[in-house]
This record gives C-alpha cells, sequence and structure tokens, in this order.
C-alpha cells in the first residue's frame, strides 16, 4: 500500500480540481475507496462492493495465539506489512480531517477504510503485553508466489517488536494513525475515538521508552521491502505532533521541542516523516498565531523551496511536461505524498493570506496551488484508468513504467 498512495491524490484533487473536469475527482475518489476494498484481508462485511474478493487471511495471528485477522494486504501481495499500512492510514486520516466536507457521501466511506486498518491496528497494539505485532506473512515467501489471498497457502509468520527487539519507528507510526484516526471519529463515535487516542498514547509511549529501529530486530522480514532507510527519529516527531494535535497536552508539546526540526528533507514518503511533521505543526503558527511553533513553519518553507520549479535552493526534477521526479522506482508515490503537503500547506496559507520567499521568489498559497495542479495534469493519463480497473499494485506499476517513458523521467 505505501507505494502508491492513491487516495492521498484524489484528497488534493478536491482542493485544485473541479467536479465538472474530465475526468470527474469525484468519481475517481469513489473508485480509489474501492481499491482500499480490493485490499482488505480479514472477513469481509455484507456490504462489500468488491464482490469478487471475499473472507481471507481469517486464522492470522494463530502461530502467536491471537487474532490478527485484518487489516490490508500490501499492493498485489498477501502480506501485512504494518510499517506502510500505518503511514497510509495517518494519510488517509489526515485527508479525511482537511478535506472531508468537501467529500460529500464519500466521507462515510473514508471512516470505513481508516476503520478497517485502526481496528487491526488495535489488535495488534494490544493483544500482548509487552507486544507490537507488526505484520503477518514471510514477504521473501509470499513473493514468490502468486495466487488469491482466499486461495494462500503460504505460511502466515507472524512478526513483533518488544522492549529486547524495538522497532520505534512501526511504533511511533502506529501511534500516529491511531491518533490521527482518533480525530477523525471525535464526533461520529466518541468512544472508539477515546479507544484508538489512549491506544495510540500507550504505543508512543512504547516507542520512546525502547529506542531502536525494527529493521534491525526484524532484519529481512522487513527488508529489502520496508527497510526504515531514514531511522526512527522522524516517527518520533510524528507521533509526538500527531498526539499533540489530538490531545493539545503540554507533555506532547514538550516532546515535540524536545525532539527538535533539524533534518530539512527534500521527500516526504512512508519512511521519511519529516516534511509532513514540519507541514502539520507549521498549522500552529499559521492558523493559531503560536509563535512558539515558528521553526516549524520555517523548515515547511524550507522543503516548499526544495519542491518548487522556479526556487533558487529547489532540489527537485522535473519532467518536461512539468511531472516532479524524485526516484526512478515508484515515482508517483512521491509525487502523492508531495502533493498533498502542497495543497495543505497553501489552505494553511490562505487562511492568514500568508507568503513567503525562496530568495527572490514570492511564493503565494496560489503558487503552491499551481504546482500541485500541474502534478495532476501531468498524471491524470497515468491514473484515470487505474481507478476504473482496480488493478493490483504490480500491473500498475508495470503501467507507470511504460507510460513513464513516454514523459522522459527515466
Amino acid at each position: 500500500m505505501g507505494n502508491s498512495l492513491v487516495l492521498l491524490f484524489l484528497l488534493t484533487f478536491l482542493l485544485v480540481g473541479s467536479v465538472q473536469c474530465n475526468p470527474n475527482y469525484r468519481e475517481a475518489l469513489a473508485k480509489s475507496l474501492l481499491f482500499f476494498q480490493g485490499q482488505r484481508s480479514g472477513r469481509v462485511p455484507s456490504d462489500q462492493q468488491i464482490t469478487w474478493r471475499s473472507n481471507s487471511g481469517l486464522f492470522d495471528g494463530r502461530l502467536a495465539n491471537v487474532d490478527l485477522s485484518g487489516g490490508y494486504y500490501d499492493a498485489g501481495d498477501n502480506v501485512k506489512f504494518n510499517f506502510p499500512m500505518a503511514f497510509t492510514t495517518t494519510m488517509l486520516s489526515w485527508g479525511t480531517i482537511e478535506y472531508g466536507k468537501r467529500m460529500g457521501p464519500q466521507i462515510k466511506e473514508a471512516r470505513a477504510s481508516i476503520r478497517w486498518a485502526t481496528d487491526y491496528l488495535l489488535k495488534c497494539a494490544t493483544s500482548t503485553p509487552g507486544r507490537l505485532y507488526v505484520g503477518v506473512g514471510d514477504p521473501n515467501v509470499d513473493h514468490k508466489c502468486w495466487e488469491r489471498p482466499e486461495d494462500m497457502d503460504t505460511v502466515r509468520t507472524v512478526y513483533w517488536v518488544s522492549p529486547n527487539s524495538p522497532g520505534s519507528d512501526v511504533a511511533a507510526e502506529t501511534a500516529a494513525a491511531l491518533a490521527a484516526a482518533s480525530i477523525v471519529f471525535r464526533r461520529v463515535d466518541p468512544s472508539y475515538s477515546k479507544l484508538l487516542l489512549r491506544t495510540a498514547q500507550q504505543v508512543y509511549h512504547f516507542a520512546l521508552q525502547y529506542q531502536g529501529s525494527y529493521s534491525d530486530s526484524l532484519g529481512s522480514a522487513v527488508c529489502p521491502f520496508y527497510c526504515s532507510y531514514s531511522g526512527f527519529k522522524d516517527e518520533l516527531l510524528w507521533g509526538a505532533a500527531w498526539l499533540f494535535r489530538a490531545t493539545n497536552a503540554v507533555y506532547y508539546y514538550n516532546l515535540v521541542k524536545s525532539l527538535g526540526a533539524d533534518d530539512q528533507p527534500d521527500i516526504f514518503s512512508w519512511d521519511n516523516k519529516y516534511a509532513g511533521a514540519h507541514v502539520l505543526l507549521s498549522r500552529r503558527v499559521l492558523l493559531n498565531g503560536d509563535k512558539n511553533f515558528d521553526q516549524y513553519k520555517q523548515e515547511a518553507e524550507n522543503f516548499m523551496c526544495k519542491v518548487l520549479p522556479n526556487s533558487p535552493s529547489s532540489s527537485t526534477q522535473y519532467t518536461q511536461g512539468g511531472l516532479m521526479y524524485k526516484l526512478p522506482e515508484s515515482n508517483l508515490q512521491y509525487v502523492t505524498s508531495i502533493t498533498f503537503l502542497l495543497t495543505t500547506y497553501s489552505k494553511y496559507m490562505s487562511a492568514t493570506k500568508h507568503t513567503f520567499n525562496c530568495g527572490n521568489v514570492l511564493v503565494t498559497p496560489n503558487t503552491l496551488r499551481s504546482i500541485a495542479k500541474r502534478q495532476v495534469s501531468d498524471t491524470q493519463t497515468l491514473v484515470s484508468s487505474t481507478f476504473t480497473c482496480l488493478l493490483p499494485i504490480p500491473l500498475l506499476t508495470k503501467i507507470y513504467c511504460k507510460l513513464s517513458g513516454r514523459l522522459h523521467i527515466r
């Protein structure tokens, strides 16, 4: 899932697009939510719209004597990788928080997509004291076997982190997902929201108390698939930022300040969360006038300056057609995630008519929206047919690679 965060891009369409455009982005949003139904693991509900999918992975967790059914399969595999799944959940929640009022009837489906993940993450966090379960299925075996999840006969190995085998990155990301989702459900399901928040706080405490990378603890079970290449400090900041957003507690404010804002990335992804944390925290300055968070606003704007094509400090390549090009593999995941930050920061800026400079280049809210619109324009031909067909990610990747050649990004 982490390799193609399709819904994030569609959430940006709600800000920069028009319902009358061709393609119809509201229809695309609805179909992207159907994609998540296609990735479901566990016992599917009676209102499942993807009727060619049925129950699967019902005994996940049995090897550890726990129930870990549910959640989402990763891309076209039958493995459940919690690290990218939790990030996807965090971003689905953030998108719903920011743009839910513009999602129309699809807000119900968005909440259902989030809850399918959080129900599973709650099991992972609470089934065994002192353990956080972080995945099901042996990726090295699964990747050699192409089969429907309903028919899979590969071993359902269970992986976890613990005080002796820490995983601050996956634990803090899980905490971020649960905290962000608690905001989504705060009004529509208060008791569930409180459960999410309470569990998020417990998981974050675990991440903070037993520091270490899950890549070191689990080795080939997660690498090279979803190694935590950026380390775990970004997840600690990201998790603390979401818990502060969810609670407004001084404790998390102090944690955020103690973790600093020194890293200055030019990317945002399931692995590197610094830019997302900076944008999230900058909201306090732009919307609430809280100068204590000015350093995060500066970091967020430094990130924007590294992304904008005309900025003197830009480190981002663009294709001849204007599409961002960050990395050679699964480039659109970075485009979509960065575009989400562009539109969200422009939304914060618009609220107070804020502008900033990249050298001698004046940046307005419209500057960021224009770049976001260009990303939509240059990628809509890549994604429009995939939402209709609901193709598995490995096949989508092949399609993207074919089309990317036409866009001169290889």
